[in-house]
């Protein structure tokens, strides 16, 4: 009763933070995308080795600490260890990279079916929009099989982290996924 009570005054109370992973395939943008959320500028990143945390407030009464985890595939393999406690996710794809599209599909699949992580919700972000021959959202929605994910409630959003574009609706939508999850997980 004391746990459900303290999840509902959760919701309803002030400003909440919530824990949410950042996971991608190297080079896909993840780092950028997450500093340009925190400072609003872009800033030369290198690959990150291991992870990098942050707290942003995309919308008002709720907080992200975004765990932004290397995409390396050695890092990948470390990824599970960072699921439990998550309540949303950002997974970002380099929509102009063509060839690793059933790599990213295995990848998000395999993330999508670890038990720790149903019905977590999940913002596909589909970044590099701006790049010539970048796969569209609903192509990409597509090519990565979203339409058959039924446990995790998804949406896809093209952006392109370098202009900041679709960024801001990304974490809004994400924001409003991560609320509804909350509320199912008090019945």
């Amino acid at each position: 009763m004391g746990l459900v009570l303290s999840r509902i005054l959760k919701l309803f109370s002030g400003n909440q933070k919530v824990r949410i992973l950042m996971l991608g395939l190297d080079a896909a943008g993840k780092t950028t995308i997450l500093y340009k959320l925190k400072l609003k500028e872009t800033v030369n990143t290198v690959p990150t080795v291991a992870f990098n945390v942050e707290t942003i407030s995309p919308c008002k009464n709720i907080t992200f600490s975004v765990w932004d985890i290397g995409g390396q595939d050695k890092i990948r393999r470390l990824w599970r260890h960072y699921f439990q406690g998550a309540e949303g996710i950002i997974f970002v794809v380099d929509s102009a990279d063509k060839e690793r599209i059933f790599e990213v599909r295995e990848e998000l699949t395999r993330v999508l079916q670890h038990s720790e992580l149903n019905g977590v919700p999940v913002v596909v972000v589909a970044n590099k929009q701006d790049l010539l021959g970048a796969i569209g959202p609903d192509k990409m929605a597509e090519e990565l099989s979203l339409y058959k994910h039924t446990k995790n409630p998804w949406r896809i959003q093209g952006t392109c982290a370098t202009a900041g574009d679709g960024l801001y609706e990304a974490m809004e939508a994400l924001a409003k996924m991560v609320k509804a999850y909350q509320g199912r997980r008090i019945r």
